[in-house]
Formats: structure tokens, C-alpha cells, sequence
């Protein structure tokens, strides 16, 4: 018996975090989109997989770069990448991913305060750069942006 289909889930979706004023709404209009995540950082490894998921996205983890590649996940429709990661950096993975012709739109995460990064990462390539700590909000737009930059 295979795994079951992923589930489809309605256009619009929201949450309201118990006792704070936060409201999240997704719109991802596909059945269950595959975000991965690439921290080093246990704490962004364990919450931003429960924040995306309760939007509906499946989502995987990884604490590096390394173990992204060596993982056989197959059809990420975003990936979530920290830019100071030891090893193999995020910008190191960008490139790697455009050597083996793997087109990912990436959301780079980074707690560096180097704001001439963010253009230069997107002339690269990414979707965006976001510079912690950043609002659910903001990490949801940028990743809904990604899917739709892989689905269009």
C-alpha cells in the first residue's frame, strides 16, 4: 500500500495564533506544496515547519546544506535557506543548484545585518531575502511568491 495522496486544500487559508493579535492567510492554490527548510538553528528547524504547516504546505528540514543534497526530496516548491550556514554556505547551495540544473525558487533567511546582501542574493537568483528576526507574515509572502514562481 502506497502513501496516501497529499491532501488538497482550500485557496485561502488563515490562522489566528492564540492570545496575540497575529493573523496569517495563505493563498497557495495547489494541492500541498513541498517547502524545505536549511538551518542550522534546531529552533528555526522546529518553528517555521509548524508555521507553514498550519497554513498547509508539507514541509522538510535539514540542518545543512550538505544533507539537502544528500536527501532524495524530489519536487520542492521552495526552499527556505539560511545564508550563514557552516560548511556549505546558502549562497554555495544556490549555486550548487544551479550547477545540476535544479531550479528552486530559494527565500534566504539570514541573521547577518549586511543589508548589500539582499540585491546581491537576488540578482542571484532568490525570490527574497528576508533578515531576522522577520514577521510570519513576511515569510509567508515570500514563500507563496516562491510557489507561484515554480508553478508558473
Amino acid at each position: 500500500m502506497g502513501p496516501a495522496p497529499p491532501p488538497v486544500f482550500d485557496s485561502e487559508r488563515s490562522i489566528e495564533r492564540e492570545g496575540s493579535s497575529t493573523r496569517i492567510e495563505a493563498d497557495v492554490t495547489s494541492t500541498r506544496s513541498l517547502v524545505a527548510v536549511v538551518d542550522d538553528s534546531e529552533s528555526v528547524r522546529e518553528s517555521l515547519p509548524d508555521l507553514l504547516e498550519q497554513v498547509g504546505f508539507a514541509v522538510q528540514a535539514f540542518e545543512s546544506a550538505e544533507a539537502f543534497l544528500a536527501s532524495d526530496v524530489r519536487d520542492v516548491s521552495c526552499l527556505i535557506l539560511d545564508v550563514g550556514l557552516p560548511g556549505m554556505s546558502g549562497p554555495d547551495l544556490q549555486q550548487e543548484l544551479k550547477r545540476r540544473k535544479k531550479a528552486i525558487p530559494i527565500v534566504f533567511i539570514t541573521a547577518q545585518g549586511d543589508r548589500s546582501l539582499q540585491p546581491r542574493l537576488i540578482a542571484a537568483g532568490a525570490v527574497a531575502c528576508l533578515f531576522k528576526p522577520f514577521s510570519d507574515n513576511a515569510l509567508l509572502e515570500a514563500v507563496e511568491k516562491a510557489v507561484r514562481t515554480r508553478e508558473a
